[in-house]
């Protein structure tokens, strides 16, 4: 029999730093006036002192393209060191990234070769046989841009090669320096500003917190570049505290404290006002009350919240005992509010949409996908856009019959497009924002078509990395707009519509490639790799032998292939049971239903 025993054991445990294993990364700070590098110290009188004299020796032509010494800064660390240049523009961060491999040694094209070729290879090979002519440029030297204009597959590409060393400079927009782990072993700061912003305090101490490698490096510096004019505002940046945080829940309150009084109604959280009003004072904001609210208590602005969301159809008060007082009323949801909260749809649009699906319900064009793009094309996004006027009219004369009864409902005629492109004066008035919806639904409606987002990106003159964003914002919208509908049983009609409109925008390929690529794994190149072999349907994956499938289908490995099969063979299941559940739902007889024997009996 086993007998147990209490242990007099105690261990002698002591909290241990992560200090002790992972040194601290000392950052030095510099700034860059003319040929001189100051380093930053709070010490002394002016917050720098001076460090050294820039040593390079320019050409007259390097001094007209590089008058900041941009050149001379990076290969002082380059190629054995990563760099990272900040550069206030898009396409700044293109031009930059040229010219300086303009004037970069031909031993830098020697340094990981092979490797390099390789990204370029991947690149294309994602992009369906596409490279940007400028990253075909770069990527040689270990150089590259990286911003927004890139599709997600390019950045996390270029991600990696940067992070093992392949590439070894990236100018970047200031977008980097936040939610992606790229450090370097320098930071330079191309200017003091972000776009045509002067950089904030926090926006500064983000972007230079990228130098250093913990583990990796010992040291980590920044350099910002100013010019004299801007040097007392960089001298106060680099003195100042950093910025207060403030509750985001001040600055829209139609995105923030009324969208949140929806969700605590919604899931009976809160739903009369005293308990609606303790909520928010225990939020951030309600902390911050007496920073934040100058002219309005929070108090007041619970009571105004609620009354907007009551006036607007959102909720509903409830007035059966009017006995109660004020701050006793509960609040109760609405069908229209609820399918807002179930939908996530930004209250400033909902009844925008109510409007745009009931009026869709009058004369719904269903010979082409345009006008159900149109009604999932987002809002927020449309609301940004700048129509190229010539490329519009361009696609818009080349619209059918249909298309063109799309446009007319909605109230966009082709004189009116026609007008603008050639800048003359329009009297009669059109709304912007349907007119540059419509314009947006172009876009998604010609990718749809082509499903190639480079040939879209050149056709519409679009970086393709707002292409992509467009496509997952529209994907995301029409998935929120299928749940608004599915609450609301007067857009029965649209339930079916949209189930496999937002499969065609989330996987924008030939519709015959979209069962494969619900394979955990399968992206668009190897979709289409799978159904030129023969691989056509789902039970065809989930039969294949994961020998054949390497023998049949170029670069895949026999990992990739046992975990293409293996899912297959799981969402088939997966199907199976669903459909399985649905036929027995559909056999269950009600036990309120009377059985055919006894309606026999009872007619005998």
């Amino acid at each position: 029999m086993l007998k147990t025993y209490k242990s007099s054991f105690k261990p002698n445990i002591t909290p241990v730093s992560l200090d002790q294993y992972v040194p601290k990364v000392e950052l030095k700070e510099y700034l860059k006036i003319n040929d001189a590098i100051y380093e930053v110290d709070s010490k002394a009188e002016n917050s720098m002192t001076f460090s050294r004299l820039l040593d390079c020796q320019y050409s007259d032509t390097l001094k007209k393209m590089d008058p900041d010494h941009l050149v001379a800064l990076v290969t002082e660390v380059i190629p054995n060191y990563s760099c990272l240049v900040f550069c206030p523009t898009k396409k700044n961060c293109e031009n930059v990234a040229e010219m300086i491999c303009k004037f970069l040694s031909k031993e830098y094209l020697k340094h990981r070769e092979k490797e390099k070729h390789e990204v370029i290879k991947n690149l294309k090979n994602i992009s369906s046989g596409n490279l940007c002519p400028v990253l075909k440029r770069t990527i040689p030297f270990g150089v590259a841009y990286h911003h927004s204009g890139l599709t997600s597959d390019e950045r996390k590409l270029l991600e990696e090669a940067y992070s093992t060393g392949v590439l070894c400079l990236f100018t970047c927009t200031s977008t980097l320096a936040a939610g992606v782990n790229l450090p370097a072993r320098r930071v330079i700061l191309r200017a003091p500003y972000v776009a045509k912003e002067f950089l904030k305090r926090n926006q500064y101490k983000q972007m230079i917190g990228r130098a250093g490698r913990a583990g990796i490096d010992s040291i980590g510096e920044s350099i910002l570049i100013l010019q004299e004019k801007d040097k007392q505002q960089v001298l106060e940046l680099i003195s100042r505290p950093l910025e207060n945080c403030y509750s985001h829940l001040v600055q829209e309150f139609t995105k923030g404290i009324q969208t949140l009084f929806l969700s605590l109604i919604g899931l009976k959280i809160a739903t009369n006002l005293d308990d609606i009003y303790h909520f928010m004072c225990g939020t951030f904001f309600g902390v911050q009350q007496k920073i934040l609210l100058k002219e309005k208590s929070l108090w007041e602005i619970t009571v105004e919240s609620l009354r907007y969301l009551t006036e607007k159809g959102l909720l509903q008060k409830d007035t059966i005992d009017k006995s109660k007082e004020e701050i006793q009323c509960s609040f109760n949801i609405t069908k229209l509010g609820r399918a807002s909260f179930k939908g996530t749809i930004d209250l400033a649009y909902c009844d925008i949409l109510y409007r745009d699906l009931k009026k869709g319900l009058e004369g719904l064009v269903l010979e082409s996908l345009l006008h159900l793009i149109y009604l999932t094309t987002p809002y927020d996004m449309a609301s940004q856009c700048a129509p190229d006027w010539m490329i519009y009219f361009r696609q818009f004369s080349q619209l059918s019959p249909a298309e063109q009864n799309v446009a007319a409902l909605l109230g966009v005629s082709e004189n009116f497009i026609g007008k603008k492109a050639s800048g003359q004066a329009i009297k009669k008035k059109v709304d912007k924002d349907i007119v540059n919806r419509l314009y947006l639904s172009f876009v998604l409606y010609t990718l749809l078509k082509e499903t190639n987002v480079w040939s879209v990106s050149e056709k519409f003159n679009m970086p393709r990395g707002y292409i992509q964003s467009l496509l997952t914002g529209a994907a995301s919208f029409s998935s929120c707009v299928l749940h608004f509908c599915e609450e609301l049983d007067e857009f029965w009609v649209y339930r079916a519509l949209l189930v496999e409109l937002t499969k065609k925008l989330t996987y924008c390929v030939k519709a015959e490639l979209i069962p494969l690529m619900e394979v955990t794994g399968v992206l668009e190149g190897r979709a289409r790799q799978l159904y030129n072999a023969g691989y056509k349907s789902l039970m065809h994956l989930a039969n294949a032998n994961p020998e054949v499938l390497i023998r049949t289908v170029d670069h895949l490995s026999r990992r990739q292939a046992k975990q293409i099969v293996s899912s297959a063979k799981m969402l088939l299941h997966e199907k199976a049971e669903a459909l399985q559940e649905e036929v027995e739902e559909l056999l269950r007889l009600p036990s309120d239903f009377p059985s055919m024997e006894a309606s026999s009996t009872e007619k005998a």
